[in-house]
């Protein structure tokens, strides 16, 4: 079970134009804003990358409006977000065990991220209906890769009441109100 104080979220290349292309759009987009609030509720540190945000656009506003204050963003061009040294000392400074992570491409950038910081000690969780990518056959795939090297695949209303814990949360309704 995932504990509010020991996690992190990373929310992986919602911009402009990716989240255009992507299957699913929507829901994607509104999974991603509750995520994105909820961990600003929670007091959940927040990292927002965005690859190569001069073509790709920035992350879009009904996400980026909604993260605390505290949140980073870093620009990447790497696929692994990992491998971009800002990034890794931003993830690793953080001091959490775990990662929830969602975002664009499921099959590309949140794949080789999810599986470097399972690597790196992670225990992972995709938010699957907070990740896509441009069609559902990869993000599919991407989906049953990601199982089958042990990242834990959940929906984020999963996650969400996993980090709640119970109806007795004093954060419980404020978030509840999210989701419906």
């Amino acid at each position: 079970m995932m504990n509010n104080n020991d996690t992190l979220l990373l929310i992986i290349d919602i911009q402009e134009k990716l989240l255009n292309a992507v299957y699913n759009k929507d829901i994607v987009e509104k999974k991603s804003q509750i995520f994105a609030k909820t961990a600003s509720i929670l007091n959940i540190p927040t990292i927002v990358t965005e690859q190569y945000p001069q073509g790709l656009g920035a992350t879009v506003d009904s996400i980026k409006s909604l993260i605390d204050a505290n949140s980073e963003i870093y620009e990447k061009t790497e696929f692994n977000a990992m491998l971009n040294p800002k990034i890794k000392e931003a993830v690793l400074s953080k001091n959490k065990k775990t990662v929830i992570l969602l975002g664009i491409e499921s099959h590309i950038c949140v794949y080789q991220t999810a599986e470097a910081l399972q690597q790196d000690g992670f225990k992972v969780v995709v938010a699957a209906d907070a990740v896509s990518s441009r069609s559902e056959y990869e993000y599919s795939l991407a989906m049953s890769n990601l199982k089958n090297i042990n990242i834990n695949v959940k929906s984020a209303e999963m996650i969400v009441f996993e980090l709640l814990k119970s109806a007795k949360h004093p954060n419980f309704k404020e978030i509840q109100q999210l989701i419906k």
